[in-house]
């Protein structure tokens, strides 16, 4: 291979960090050129990613029609440990290694973001905020308020990070539930966790806190048809991905009343991935729903973390090396022959 300019090239496609110096200090060390865009599109990503070699992406899709297009790219590291961004398969078909970070670089980040909403919305703290504020100083501005202690906290998933907010919430003595259909019953109990079905969780907890990944199957699970059987004092807390909870139906059952509360870290309309976004979604209007920017994982710790993590995935890929944590397995070389394209 002759160019004149030899070196691999790492795009970051996409990023929400104010600055790309960490990124640039490891991919530039290591002798590799580095590019960065603000990629909204999956077109963008290909008009932007035509040179590189390997891609670095927080929230821009790098989808099968991306993947087919640049045939330079032997390597996408993911900033975060989901890969719904990301199509797995075509990558994998392609040649091309998928990275992502293992949960524990937020996880005690996103459990205590969990259960600071989870307590925020059950205590009425930002009801309260906003009335005190206006003029209102009362106790009954949050009524009803209901005992934390005996009542059911259920956990939609229980991988490392649900076990963390287990363990915080036993402190408040509430009922741990948890649902988890990849996991051996007798692995929840051991945590003093009760195993539940999916339908009993939903339909007996009085605060249901959603972990799962977003996947096909994931997608719109808290529906109309799941809010409906909830009880009427239950409150949702969405520690996970936005469009897990369908944003139509949260919104009938806030203002119906078929639950009592909700607490959200993302929406289904997912902002960070749109340009211009602007807050227009009628949720913004309950006063019984907390929001927050998907922050759920952020300290100044996960995120210097998460883009050491990607940067270097994408390096030890370009330059040779095993990466550390894999999502995809791809035969010895596979990704050889794209890199030969270059011209």
């Amino acid at each position: 291979m002759t160019h004149t300019d030899s070196r691999a090239t790492i795009l970051i496609a996409d990023y929400d960090f104010g600055d790309v110096d960490i990124e640039r200090a490891i991919v530039e060390g290591a002798g590799l050129r580095m590019l960065a865009a603000q990629c909204k599109s999956e077109d963008e990503v290909i008009e932007a990613g035509r040179e590189a070699d390997g891609i670095l992406t927080q929230y821009a899709q790098v989808g099968s029609r991306a993947i087919g297009a640049l045939t330079r790219c032997r390597v996408i590291a993911r900033y975060g440990t989901g890969v719904d961004i990301v199509d797995v398969d075509a990558a994998t078909r392609h040649g091309v290694q998928v990275t992502n970070a293992p949960n524990d670089w937020c996880a005690e980040e996103v459990a205590d973001h969990a259960v600071a909403l989870w307590l925020a919305a059950a205590r009425k703290i930002c009801r309260y905020d906003r009335a005190t504020r206006s003029g209102e100083w009362h106790w009954k501005t949050g009524e009803p308020i209901h005992r934390l202690r005996g009542q059911v906290l259920g956990l939609l998933s229980f991988g490392s990070i649900a076990r963390l907010i287990a363990e915080r919430a036993k402190a408040f003595g509430v009922e741990v539930w948890a649902h988890d259909p990849f996991l051996d019953q007798n692995e929840i109990r051991q945590s003093q966790v009760r195993p539940m079905s999916f339908d009993d969780l939903v339909e007996g907890a009085d605060y249901v806190i959603v972990q799962t990944p977003l996947t096909p199957q994931t997608h719109h699970t808290f529906d109309r048809a799941t809010l409906r059987r909830m009880k009427p004092n239950a409150i949702l807390v969405n520690t996970a991905r936005g469009p897990i909870v369908e944003d139509t139906a949260i919104q009938q059952a806030l203002t119906e009343g078929w639950i009592a509360g909700a607490a959200l870290d993302d929406l289904e309309e997912e902002p960070a991935k749109q340009r211009a976004w602007r807050a227009t979604n009628p949720l913004f209007e309950l006063p019984n729903v907390i929001v927050t920017p998907h922050a759920a994982y952020y300290s100044e710790e996960s995120v210097a973390t998460i883009r050491t993590i990607a940067a270097e995935e994408a390096v030890r890929v370009l330059t040779g090396q095993p990466p550390r944590f894999p999502v995809n397995e791809l035969p010895p070389h596979a990704g050889l022959g794209r890199s030969d394209a270059r011209s």
